[in-house]
């Protein structure tokens, strides 16, 4: 890896999200609506303001479905494919402490790709289910607000210092609790 390589990947990931949307929010911004459309959901989501629509949402429907599988699992193939050829690779570390570094490391991962892209199989495929809005806008919640705020939490566990400070922290409220 080096830095062309990693400016490279950056700029196809942002163009990408930038550019991968724009046939959809173009035939979005085309369809007919009420002259008042209630959006009952969290945040502008994209088949939220289809199923407002008056018009058939059919190919916008499919369209969205399309862009989430190429945008959401594409990767989640690429990273399933990376992980596949990990154990064999770790098998290799001559040291214990080295394999199970390793490993403690791809399950924090593995984690974080789990809590990613579950929420974003309860966001997307729910909508193919006759689920109530509320359903549909927690998934939706999960996704954007949820695992954001868990992916530092997690790999901040990983770190000893804080493991150390949340030991100390709890010890020291159990001696406590015992001296009540």
């Amino acid at each position: 890896m080096n830095p062309q390589t990693s400016a490279t990947l950056a700029a196809s990931a942002w163009l990408t999200a930038l550019l991968l949307p724009i046939p959809a929010v173009v035939r979005t911004s085309q369809m007919t609506y009420n002259r008042i459309a209630y959006i009952y959901h969290c945040f502008c989501d994209h088949l939220a303001v289809v199923q407002a629509s008056c018009s058939d949402t059919t190919l916008q429907t499919l369209m969205g479905f399309c862009i989430a599988m190429v945008v959401s699992f594409l990767p989640l193939l690429l990273v399933l494919l990376s992980y596949a050829h990990i154990p064999a690779s770790v098998l290799r570390i001559s040291s214990r402490e080295g394999r199970a570094k390793a490993f403690s490391t791809c399950s924090s991962h593995l984690l974080v790709v789990g809590t990613y892209y579950s929420s974003i199989a309860i966001a997307y495929v729910a909508y193919r289910v006759d689920l109530s809005l509320d359903f549909h806008v927690m998934g939706n919640v999960i996704y954007a607000i949820l695992t954001p705020i868990l992916n530092p939490l997690i790999y901040t566990l990983r770190n000893r210092d804080v493991k150390a400070a949340i030991t100390k922290i709890t010890s020291q409220d159990l001696s406590c609790d015992r001296s009540i």
